[in-house]
């Protein structure tokens, strides 16, 4: 296995594993979590809830709806020129798939859920989706996007498109879109070598590039909202709400006291700028330490999962598979489907 192979596999076992990992802690508080698991959380993945007699480690719907997007990109990882409408149908299969699996019993969003039956009645996307709303599953199920044609020059948009476009089929806020956009460009910087101490400033200048871009073909009428004069206003603003998530990170890597709640220095996380910026913050204060950052993730008093499966996102893609605990992946849920998907996407000239 190369080094990019790794690193493709070390994300989707990352997310997966951070997700489990922040499941149990999700809704506590900090002194709640260490009074059940003292004396400072969990040390391990303990999964979503289950059957006692499972050894299999449980994953939330964020690692189910990722595995949704991931198996459309690898749909369509054979072809040159992306075209908007076959992706659509693509995505609505996908997430009617999950909609309807029997092991979708992992407490999922209502957005989600209220989006993909109004998928499913056939309504056009952008009146399906819920217009306004950025909850952080609109960048919780991006990180095979980040996988995307690393090696195409001319790829930087199609993931951009991409990554945008999962998400407004269910969540059409411009900070929805931009938050899942810059999830997915850290995926992509951290696999072709991008240091962590770098990151955010080639986050900002991403920012920087991309804020004025309207992704026409993808997006179609979905800026057409009460009060929005323009394409470009719409989507700037969502750019220009993450920046200031973004500049949080910043300012509490500077000021954080090792000790205090990630979630009171960045956000909750229950929107999806508040997931992005502090499960990238619990990366960057530990970013040599990638047991340690999914532990930090999920031991937040915020959506501990969904920050969590980001922190483990970035960490796997920046150090690689092998420093996942073996006994962990070999127990995650959907462990052959994940494999199976990053090595596809990052290598899909080597499967046919």
């Amino acid at each position: 296995m190369n080094d990019r192979q790794s690193k493709a596999l070390g994300c989707m076992l990352g997310m997966a594993l951070g997700d489990a990992y922040g499941a149990p802690t999700e809704f506590l508080s900090i002194d709640a979590i260490s009074s059940r698991w003292p004396p400072s959380g969990p040390t391990r993945p303990l999964g979503y809830p289950g059957p006692e007699d499972n050894s299999t480690i449980r994953v939330t719907d964020d690692t189910q709806m990722a595995i949704a997007v991931g198996k459309v990109l690898c749909a369509l990882s054979q072809q040159e020129e992306l075209k908007p409408s076959e992706c659509e149908e693509l995505l609505r299969e996908s997430y009617h798939e999950w909609y309807h699996s029997p092991d979708n019993t992992r407490a999922p969003g209502n957005t989600c859920l209220r989006s993909c039956q109004k998928l499913e009645e056939g309504l056009p996307w952008w009146e399906a989706t819920s217009a306004w709303s950025k909850g952080c599953g609109a960048n919780m199920r991006v990180p095979p996007v980040g996988l995307w044609k690393l090696d195409d020059p001319d790829a930087t948009q199609q993931r951009s498109a991409l990554a945008q476009f999962q998400a407004a089929l269910t969540h059409g806020h411009p900070t929805g879109l931009a938050a899942a956009d810059l999830t997915a460009f850290s995926i992509t910087r951290l696999l072709k070598g991008s240091h962590p101490k770098d990151l955010l400033q080639d986050l900002f200048a991403y920012i920087e590039q991309q804020k004025t871009r309207y992704h026409e073909r993808w997006l179609g009428p979905l800026w057409q909202q009460p009060t929005v004069t323009s394409k470009v206003s719409f989507i700037s603003r969502g750019w220009e709400e993450c920046l200031q998530a973004l500049k949080r990170v910043e300012e509490s890597l500077v000021s954080w006291d090792g000790n205090t709640d990630p979630c009171l220095m960045t956000g909750e996380g229950w929107i999806a700028e508040e997931a992005l910026a502090t499960g990238l913050f619990c990366f960057l204060v530990h970013p040599e330490k990638p047991v340690g950052v999914i532990k930090r993730a999920s031991v937040t008093s915020g959506d501990s999962d969904s920050i969590a499966s980001l922190a483990g996102a970035f960490a796997g893609a920046y150090h690689g598979h092998h420093v996942w605990p073996d006994e962990w992946v070999q127990h995650i849920e959907y462990k052959e489907q994940l494999e199976a998907i990053a090595l596809q996407l990052i290598a899909p000239s080597d499967t046919h």
